[in-house]
């Protein structure tokens, strides 16, 4: 038993070193990403696909349920064990949780950034040259409307796998290494839209899984996100630059006006800060009525769900673990997306 015990420590032992090594020496991080992930990702999502619910999700709620009810179970069933062995279990289990997670995935935060894997020079954010952008976009965003009241899974599925093969090469992201990546809905769909999660990446076995509350404007653009993540992007602005690459390229309309629908509120947000009031009305007056109602709609829709107490909680400790994986402005990031479009969009204005 205690060789058992000794074995499995140092093989801890040499997973942390990995994990530690990887984030820490120059260029290691680059080697996971493109020559480690791809195939760990193969791996994992084989056997997680061969199941109908999400593995992760039961894993993950296993494991905090097992957290919280091993002490009371060591220390009145068996024997009255001590407290020091018990946290110290405890302490392990974390310790491979910690190892597991980055091996599988995590380490994916330590590639190159985006700038730099896809060669694109950082532009200047000035109001000028989003004034451009937004122009642009605005008529893109109109242009692009229809009316979604259905959405065709296997259509969006089959559109993303295209669109990511297009823009793998030139941009900087993985191809998916399936034709039909499977996409699970989430065992806990209540609670997770009472935080305000539409999608997550489960990183244990590489799956993702969709909020089972997603409307059918929404779904092209996050099942788009999600799958950037299981392709081993970790940034969530990039996730969101890649969704609306791959959408907005689709031949099929609802995935295209889901594509542009899915950074509004971005544009909006950075639009309320660098602009006056009179350009941002100006700016605003320009969205189509029925735009603007779908997008007034989603809001209340998903507002109605949620809680802002357990919101709020949700937001602070995944605020912590965003920065504390050098996404430095936490859940901002998310709007940094609009930074990334820029880039590339004054990239292609000045090549051609």
């Amino acid at each position: 038993m205690r060789g058992k015990l000794k074995i499995r420590h140092v093989l801890l032992i040499v997973c942390l070193s990995t994990v530690w090594a990887t984030q820490l020496l120059p260029g290691w991080g680059d080697i996971y990403a493109q020559f480690v992930y791809p195939t760990v990702s193969r791996l994992l999502s084989s056997f997680s696909r061969l199941l109908p619910f999400a593995v992760g999700d039961l894993f993950i709620f296993l494991s905090i349920a097992g957290l919280l009810l091993y002490p009371f179970y060591a220390r009145h069933h068996r024997g009255k064990k001590k407290w020091k062995p018990i946290l110290l279990n405890e302490a392990e289990y974390l310790l491979w949780l910690y190892a597991w997670f980055y091996l599988a995935w995590g380490l994916n935060y330590s590639q190159k950034d985006f700038h730099t894997r896809t060669g694109i020079p950082y532009t200047a954010y000035t109001p000028e040259v989003f004034q451009r952008f937004a122009d642009s976009y605005i008529n893109r965003l109109n242009a692009s409307y229809t009316d979604i009241t259905t959405i065709d899974k296997p259509t969006v599925c089959r559109e993303s796998v295209q669109g990511y093969r297009q823009i793998s090469d030139t941009l900087g992201v993985h191809r998916p290494p399936r034709l039909s990546p499977r996409a699970k809905t989430m065992l806990f769909t209540p609670l997770t839209s009472m935080v305000g999660i539409t999608g997550s990446m489960g990183p244990f076995f590489c799956e993702f899984t969709l909020n089972g509350d997603l409307l059918p404007s929404q779904y092209p653009a996050t099942y788009a996100h999600e799958l950037a993540h299981l392709l081993g992007i970790t940034s969530e602005a990039e996730a969101n630059f890649y969704a609306y690459q791959v959408c907005t390229r689709s031949p099929v309309q609802a995935i295209r006006f889901s594509g542009y629908l899915s950074i509004l509120s971005h544009v909006l947000m950075n639009a309320r800060l660098l602009m006056d009031e009179e350009a941002y009305t100006a700016l605003t007056d320009r969205i189509r009525p029925e735009i603007k109602t779908l997008y007034l709609q989603n809001r209340a829709y998903w507002m109605e769900k949620y809680s802002p107490l357990v919101g709020e909680i949700q937001n602070f400790i995944y605020d912590l673990y965003l920065k504390g994986n050098r996404i430095q402005n936490g859940r901002k990031n998310y709007s940094e997306v609009i930074g990334l479009l820029i880039s590339y969009e004054e990239a292609k204005r000045t090549a051609g």
